[in-house]
């Protein structure tokens, strides 16, 4: 049981440093904190909570 808890733990790890060296990438291209749906500014208080998020919360209602 506990290696497998130590198994999710490390594939979230995973998952969150794959994001986060996507979110370096974004910020490379200038394109940090765009929405990839709307285009419009993500704000700094979503950045600030998700920092690899790459939607606008607008566009996340929608896209629920």
């Amino acid at each position: 049981m506990e290696r497998e808890n130590m198994n999710q733990i490390v594939s979230r790890m995973q998952k969150l440093v794959g994001h986060l060296e996507s979110a370096l990438v974004r910020v490379e291209n200038k394109t940090y904190g765009i929405c990839r749906e709307t285009g419009n500014i993500i704000s700094k208080e979503r950045l600030l909570a998700v920092p690899h998020a790459t939607l606008s919360i607008e566009a996340k209602k929608i896209q629920k």
